[in-house]
């Protein structure tokens, strides 16, 4: 009786299932190699030293829920941010919108409130990678309104 022609049983059976075998723990290997990898390790939150001038209580909570996670010192840093390669991600993406426009540190601002208003305008703030993880960050139009308002009456202002 002939069987695979000489080979071993183990053989003869399909190799796909040593295919994922092996990419699962190459990939297992990778992202604990990831882990290793110092940047986002630490999550700064720098001291508050003048919070932004918020007209209402209404464009305050908003803005607190869609902006400051990325633009001010007072981030909530998630779950996943503790886990590379999305820790990377995120500390970027803090990093970045902390340098662009910080409601934590209003005494060295420097006019970018108008910025931030055209930028809820034109729909790039909240960014969709954060809203889809955010459902706070929605924002409707009449909040949107109510937040670029309240960013144009802070800019206008001494």
């Amino acid at each position: 009786m002939v069987r695979g022609l000489g080979r071993d049983d183990a053989e003869v059976g399909t190799p796909w299932g040593t295919v994922l075998k092996r990419t699962a723990i190459v990939a297992g290997a990778l992202l604990l190699a990831m882990q290793l990898v110092p940047y986002g390790w630490a999550k700064p939150n720098p001291p508050v030293t003048l919070d932004a001038p918020w007209p209402d209580e209404r464009a305050a909570q908003l803005a607190r829920d869609a902006c400051y996670d990325c633009h001010s010192n007072e981030t909530d840093w998630p779950i996943y941010s503790y886990v590379a390669p999305m820790s990377w991600l995120v500390r970027r993406d803090v990093e970045r919108g902390r340098d662009e426009l910080s409601f934590s540190t209003w005494d060295e601002d420097d006019g970018d409130a108008d910025d931030a208003a055209e930028a809820i305008l034109d729909g790039s703030m909240p960014p969709w990678p954060y809203r889809l993880l955010h459902p706070e960050a929605r924002l409707s139009d009449e909040e949107k309104a109510i937040l670029v308002a309240a960013l144009e009456a802070m800019d206008e202002a001494p």
